[in-house]
């Protein structure tokens, strides 16, 4: 008999689409997958050669918990030069990936019965990683009328004594939505009448951004005490696979999250670590090729996607997804299948346009899709067009 815990956590719905979208690929199915958060670059070659190196001068033993010190230095570095940040080495814990650093910080946070704030859209694991925790999550709804974002006043609403935790991600996965200063200010003002309530700001996708200023919500003096900023290399440097994430944090709480790490997997990968030094030395001008070529198919997707009767879009600031409204297919009656809900919906692009996307049910918006972005220019027009096709 399974546990409660495991039968009561959902699948990865950006996983099982893959899985979904492989598994008809395998039959002989011509997919094209729009459904992965993944870069379609190959790592840089400095990066790699950095990697070559580490393995070359012998780093094969156990890594600190928390991380290499040399490495945790760098992390301060890039979080003073590119934040604006302060912190010492000994507030940063090099985790698995970024989803490793979260849930560490679920685990050491959380009590049964403490609630989470979930702006939405949000990205998918953050609930399941609440749910773990056994805390509650309690979602704020925004919509694409709004740019994906939620108001001070709707934060102010959600907050109740049980409230602990709220979790912030910008650009946002699924919208690309990014919050201004301006407004990460006021929302922070809502925040520093709470002073039990902590906060996580999620910047996996900081880089991957067309031209609005990144801010960090820890860069608010009377909130830096109580945020905690996670970060790693997996989108901005193409290394999704290197499972490489770190977070900065008040010492009490990466002191935490490093007693946590110690009896789940111990410290990161050694070769990954050194590879990431050079990642996050080097200027951020080295990735700049891959950030131009997102933006420059950011806005051939909206063209075409644009042309289609029923979708509702908005202009996404970072990250590489779209994240239309659909709902006005929701009730109609296609090729025999009916579409009641963005789940639906999906699924009748893969099977109808042999094309896998993700349902915004899992995001927290059920009345839209995520279509990545991060594929080739040819994949894109084809799977636009089978999209198209399908709806007609």
């Amino acid at each position: 008999m399974l546990s409660d815990r495991i039968n009561s956590l959902p699948a990865s719905a950006t996983l099982a689409m893959a899985a979904k979208a492989r598994e008809l690929k395998s039959q002989g199915v011509d997919i094209i997958g729009l459904s992965l958060g993944e870069p379609d670059f190959n790592t840089p070659e400095f990066i790699k050669d950095a990697a070559i190196q580490a393995v070359k001068d012998n780093y094969n033993s156990y890594s600190p918990v928390d991380g290499y010190t040399d490495l945790k230095e760098a992390i301060c570095n890039k979080f003073k030069r590119d934040n604006g940040l302060d912190y010492k080495p000994s507030q940063v814990v090099v985790s698995t990936g970024a989803k490793q650093s979260i849930a560490n910080l679920c685990m050491v946070l959380l009590n049964p019965g403490d609630e989470v704030l979930l702006p939405a859209p949000y990205w998918v694991s953050y609930s399941a990683i609440a749910t773990l925790a056994e805390a509650k999550s309690i979602i704020i709804p925004s919509s694409i009328e709004t740019d994906f974002k939620i108001t001070p006043k709707q934060l102010e609403a959600a907050i109740t004594p049980k409230t602990k935790l709220v979790m912030f991600n910008s650009p946002n996965n699924p919208s690309g939505t990014i919050y201004t200063e301006a407004e990460y200010r006021a929302l922070g003002k809502v925040l520093e009448k709470y002073p039990d309530i902590y906060i996580l700001s999620d910047e996996i996708y900081e880089l991957i951004n067309y031209g609005k200023p990144h801010f960090s919500i820890a860069a608010i003096p009377a909130l830096y005490d109580r945020t905690i900023t996670v970060n790693g290399v997996a989108k901005a440097f193409a290394m999704t696979g290197w499972r490489i994430g770190y977070i900065g944090a008040p010492e009490w709480i990466a002191k935490a999250c490093n007693k946590m790490q110690g009896q789940i997997t111990s410290g990161a990968n050694c070769i990954a670590q050194r590879a990431t030094i050079a990642a996050l030395n080097a200027p951020v001008s080295e990735i700049q090729y891959m950030v131009d070529e997102f933006k420059s198919r950011r806005t051939l997707i909206l063209n075409l996607l644009s042309e289609i009767p029923g979708l509702k879009l908005n202009e996404p600031d970072g990250a590489f997804y779209v994240f239309p409204d659909v709902s006005a297919y929701f009730g109609k009656t296609m090729k025999g299948k009916t579409i009641n809900d963005a789940n639906d919906f999906a699924l009748f692009l893969l099977e109808e346009a042999n094309v896998a996307t993700v349902t915004g049910d899992a995001f927290g918006n059920p009345d839209c899709i995520r279509i990545s972005y991060a594929a080739s220019v040819e994949n894109i027009r084809e799977a636009v067009k089978r999209i198209a096709n399908a709806l007609a």
